[in-house]
């Protein structure tokens, strides 16, 4: 518990459209891994909580799937509705967008924010893959015009550039309030629930061209043995042919997916993991609201 009596402590949805590097920024202010992260839009599926501890507060994190305006899939729509329920009891909204673009998409979630009845701070991202730094300040002039921002902070998540300002601020809008979670805290899913992400995330930066969505893990397996982590890992796919394509030539893309996603499981929990993994098929599985329940969509 921190002794700081003006210590700050509240709640921060991370809102945006897909791939606007929602889940890196969680990432980076908690200072560890606890949303999974890959070039491909609809990479985070879940909400959940990042947190991140300073001496003089402590953010609550909610990272969120991207905001869809169309929802053509009962997936998208699960998303959807997880995006939006994230701001339920809220104090403040991060907006989250990539610099020198606006489209749609992100007048939806700005407007979502706006509805909220909350103070919305502008976060304008990956400025480091912008050349022309003059664009910048045009750019936001741009899109600030009839919108009320608390502050605007252009940074770069993944290269950690801007986000000491960023922190300042928010915990000027944070109550005065004791820590929710402990100093080691840093997510409220559990182990077995990351360790589904992290064979996720394999999933989506290995076959993000040819299985962008088609796929989702369900860990049937988690138990300690001493130090030891036995995992066992399903990966659903909705088609025959998609399961081929996970297995690979001889079962060699499988393994790979298992390596890579074991490495960062043993980075994460501070253990050794024994990982099984074994693909199944279920038809349609991403469009029918039953089967995403039962996977764990909320």
């Amino acid at each position: 518990m921190s002794d700081n009596p003006h210590h700050r402590c509240g709640s921060v949805a991370v809102i945006g459209r897909p791939n606007v590097g929602k889940s890196t920024l969680t990432n980076a202010l908690v200072g560890a891994k606890v949303s999974i992260v890959s070039n491909r839009p609809q990479t985070t599926r879940h909400r959940l909580l990042g947190i991140a501890t300073f001496p003089e507060g402590q953010l609550v994190l909610v990272d969120t799937p991207g905001l869809h305006r169309v929802q053509k899939r009962a997936m998208n729509r699960v998303m959807n509705r997880a995006a939006r329920g994230a701001l339920e009891g809220v104090d403040v909204g991060l907006l989250v967008i990539e610099a020198g673009r606006w489209d749609e998409e992100d007048s939806l979630a700005c407007k979502v924010l706006e509805d909220a009845g909350i103070p919305v701070v502008l976060v304008v991202n990956k400025i480091d893959r912008i050349k022309d730094k003059g664009s910048l300040l045009p750019f936001i002039a741009q899109i600030s015009e009839g919108r009320t921002f608390a502050s605007v902070h252009p940074i770069s998540a993944q290269k950690h550039k801007g986000l000491e300002a960023l922190v300042k601020d928010l915990m000027g809008l944070l109550p005065e309030a004791p820590p929710m979670f402990g100093e080691d805290e840093i997510t409220d899913r559990s182990q077995r629930f990351l360790a589904g992400e992290l064979v996720r995330e394999q999933l989506m930066r290995q076959l993000g061209e040819e299985l962008p969505y088609a796929t989702t893990v369900e860990i049937e397996r988690f138990a300690e043995d001493g130090n030891l982590l036995r995992i066992g890992a399903v990966i659903w796919v909705e088609r025959e042919g998609q399961k081929a394509i996970v297995i690979g030539k001889g079962g060699i893309r499988l393994k790979e997916i298992g390596a890579k996603a074991r490495l960062q499981m043993e980075r994460l929990f501070g253990a050794k993991v024994f990982l099984e993994t074994w693909v199944r098929v279920r038809e349609g599985w991403s469009d029918d609201e039953s089967a995403l329940k039962a996977f764990g969509y909320e």
